[in-house]
């Protein structure tokens, strides 16, 4: 167990991380994100106030359906990362990093219901024939949608979301019930997985982590999230600063790192080019899937075509690696 975030957090169960990593790449395992938060959003300007401070556009989607976003500061830096879940016409469960719910919520207003319920991640290619044992129903809610089921007797939100690279869903389940559903999955033949297992898969999928790849002084268009920018919403917090960033062009841009040793960058590590520091290494790791080390960095854009060498200066060592197109690894 470790903190994280102001929790208390499984690192790992007995299996050890790199089992954990497996079983969620080759059938299906259970996540306990129970600390990500969970502010509801309702009311008839409940729709036009997320608009204004997030800057993805709601227009794309609609009721039933679920959305990533980013909050930003007037500089177009990314105060954090979220999922929107659209629940009811004027009905929205925004769901912010562990450590931001507080600061999204000063932003958005809204109830923090994080402590009502527990979320489990079930991720995996067998995920929803494992889930489809406890309820038919809440397997079969389909990607980014999100749908209330009834699950082991308990009103239950489900989300076709994760944070693994793998199909699977995410449910709400009410705390006092969250044991009762737990077991039931795990009897279901779920492998329990922690933190992390957790953070190798979504780096193998190359996801993002809040406070690595993005953070208030990282803006959305340098981590290479653009897409998440409704460019055509009349305003939201850091649209002016992004116009202009989109304009001039950025300093800095994300990429994907695959180095020749199976020994892990490590964050905080200088890259290089030729000699040349041009960047820096924003999160790294070992992947269990393809055996040598991993890593975004955030670099200059000279440096981020595919097939450049670079090297990694991992305290007295120099790791070399070539920057390749992420996600590391394909879904299962």
């Amino acid at each position: 167990m470790v903190p994280f975030g102001g929790w208390e957090m499984p690192l790992s169960y007995a299996a050890g991380t790199i089992a954990e990593h497996m079983a969620c790449r080759t059938d299906a395992a259970m996540f306990d994100v129970s600390h990500l938060g969970t502010v509801r959003v309702s009311g008839a300007d409940a729709f036009d106030l997320l608009q204004r401070e997030l800057t993805n556009d709601l227009r794309k989607i609609a009721p039933g359906r679920a959305q990533y976003t980013h909050s930003c500061n007037e500089q177009g830096g990314v105060s954090d990362d979220i999922i929107v879940w659209w629940l009811g016409p004027d009905i929205f469960d925004v769901m912010p990093n562990a450590s931001n719910t507080d600061r999204v919520r000063a932003i958005i207003g809204g109830d923090d219901t994080t402590s009502t319920r527990a979320i489990l991640a079930v991720q995996g290619p067998h995920a929803r024939e494992r889930v489809a044992t406890l309820s038919p129903e809440a397997a079969s809610v389909k990607r980014f949608r999100v749908a209330t089921v009834n699950l082991l007797g308990a009103e239950c939100v489900v989300a076709g979301t994760g944070y693994t690279g793998e199909d699977g869903l995410e449910i709400a389940v009410p705390a006092h019930h969250a044991k009762q559903v737990a077991t039931a999955l795990l009897q279901a033949g779920v492998a329990i997985a922690g933190l992390g297992a957790r953070d190798t898969l979504r780096l193998e999928a190359g996801l993002p982590l809040h406070g690595h790849e993005l953070s208030p002084d990282i803006t959305t268009l340098e981590a290479d999230l653009g897409w998440v920018v409704g460019w055509e919403k009349p305003d939201f917090r850091g649209k002016a600063a992004l116009v202009a960033q989109r304009e001039a062009g950025v300093n800095r841009l994300l990429c994907g790192i695959r180095t020749d040793s199976r020994r892990p960058p490590r964050d905080g590590s200088r890259i290089l080019v030729d000699g040349v520091d041009v960047g820096v290494v924003t999160s790294g790791n070992f992947s269990p899937v393809l055996g040598v080390g991993i890593a975004l960095g955030l670099v200059t854009p000279v440096a981020t075509q595919l097939g450049q060498v670079v090297e990694i200066v991992v305290r007295d060592a120099k790791l070399s690696g070539t920057v390749v197109a992420t996600p590391f690894t394909k879904q299962a």
